[in-house]
């Protein structure tokens, strides 16, 4: 077991709110950006772990998309959060999983000794990018950042006990945004193409490819781990959509292990798993001491599963 434990987290929602039936989605206000929602749950978050940004000697943006194409989304959080500081800031970014990869490196690097206390943030601007004429899609996503300080620990109280990551690039043309990088770069936007600087999703191919290969991943690790299901006390997974009510069963988990929320907030992308684990986390449904697993799937299509000690 990599010893790591979780010792502050805390979520920051947009003022926009948006109902579609009995669906609750988020959306950035005028005048917000991601930058002020990262701001307002680091703060808290170090508040909830007692610490200052003086405490943190790591930083990483363990996010989906970029806020500038250079410097590193977590440069930027380095400005408004450690300026003046020389805390080292670098992002992880496997799309929708990226806090699961990113708490997976830091294990790492806590375990090793050559980081005490990381902060970990993730989140997008999901709203930026969604095609109104795509209704699966512009329905589906909201607007979030989670916060998570993850600190050393000395024993074998916490840790990550297995964690693992495939990528089947079959998928990767399922989820995407095609405009905006290197390959296309955005000034070379025109009506004709406008539609490829728009999030495309097809959903169903998605579905499909992940209930096909998904099953037998999960296997493979809880096998690995030494585990079974009934070793797990909650399953935290990726928000995807309301799908997840068809997958879950799938993945033999039965409903009450897992925890769906995508009826209150849908797809917050990189901010999916961690909101939902500190929600959980602060409810009192994760305490001290229980076995909880991450998973999920991303644009890749990738996955990730994760079991940690809390």
């Amino acid at each position: 077991m990599r010893r790591i434990k979780i010792t502050g987290c805390t979520n920051s929602l947009p003022k926009g709110k948006i109902k579609f039936g009995n669906q609750t989605r988020y959306r950035l206000a005028d005048g917000q950006t991601l930058l002020d929602l990262a701001e307002d749950a680091i703060t808290n978050a170090l508040k909830d772990a007692n610490m200052t940004i003086s405490d943190i000697d790591c930083i990483i943006g363990g996010m989906a998309t970029p806020l500038q194409a250079i410097p590193c989304n977590a440069a930027l959080i380095h400005e408004r959060v450690a300026k003046g500081t020389d805390i080292p800031a670098m992002d992880i970014n496997t799309s929708c999983t990226s806090f699961i990869t990113a708490l997976d490196i830091a294990a790492y690097m806590t375990d090793s000794g050559r980081y005490c206390n990381i902060l970990i943030v993730s989140g997008d601007t999901a709203s930026a990018a969604l095609n109104p004429d795509q209704k699966e899609s512009y329905e589906l996503f909201s607007d979030a950042v989670s916060a998570f300080i993850v600190s050393r620990c000395d024993d074998d109280t916490a840790g990550i006990i297995f964690s693992a990551q495939k990528t089947w690039s079959e998928g990767a043309h399922d989820t995407e945004i095609r405009g905006g990088c290197a390959l296309m770069p955005s000034f070379v936007m025109t009506e004709e193409n406008r539609q490829d600087y728009y999030f495309d999703m097809k959903g169903l191919r998605v579905l499909k490819l992940s209930a096909n290969r998904l099953p037998a991943f999960l296997k493979e690790s809880l096998e690995k781990a030494g585990l079974s299901l009934q070793d797990i006390d909650t399953v935290v997974p990726h928000q995807a959509s309301k799908a997840l009510k068809f997958m879950m069963p799938k993945l033999h988990i039965e409903e009450g292990k897992y925890i769906d929320r995508v009826s209150d907030y849908g797809n917050m992308i990189s901010a999916a798993v961690p909101f939902v684990l500190c929600d959980a986390i602060h409810e009192g449904r994760i305490v001290r001491g229980d076995i909880v697993m991450l998973m999920g799937t991303a644009a890749g299509l990738t996955s990730n599963v994760m079991i940690l000690k809390y």
